[in-house]
């Protein structure tokens, strides 16, 4: 895929296809993976329609499809920003791997829980070959303390 962005005029100039993109919801982050064009992989619950999809009931839903839409459809009115933060630890494959992998997902429906396989889950096993999340060790943080 190129990364003319085309598609989207909203998409920042510095985007670079394999990036990891945190979109900031109401109650939750929730993670893509930007592929260039102004287009995104994420996965979506299949419980929800796309309009609830930025409600926090979505987070629990046992099964997702994997999606390429565009960015500013899944940013909707949240906001986000470019979010490597795991570069430090993982080495990211080659872009053109990470989108071949990712293209090969488009339209699989996939296992979704919110501790063990998440969004972020499946962003970062995309880009590092690492399934990492700190949602969840944020989650038992903030369990632990309750």
């Amino acid at each position: 895929m190129a990364s003319s962005d085309s598609n989207n005029e909203d998409v920042p100039n510095n985007l670079q296809p394999g990036d990891l993109i945190e979109i900031f919801r109401p109650a939750y982050q929730h993670w893509a993976l930007y592929l260039g064009d102004g287009y995104v992989i994420n996965v979506a619950p299949l419980e929800t329609t796309a309009a609830s999809f930025s409600s926090a009931k979505s987070v629990f839903s046992r099964k997702a499809l994997v999606k390429m839409q565009l960015l500013k459809d899944v940013v909707g009115n949240d906001t986000y920003k470019v979010n490597n933060k795991y570069d430090d630890k993982y080495s990211p494959l080659p872009a053109e791997e990470i989108i071949q992998r990712a293209e090969i997902l488009i339209g699989q429906e996939i296992c979704y829980d919110l501790l063990g396989n998440n969004c972020e889950h499946f962003v970062t096993l995309l880009r590092y070959g690492e399934a990492v999340s700190d949602q969840v060790m944020y989650y038992y943080l903030i369990t632990d303390i309750q």
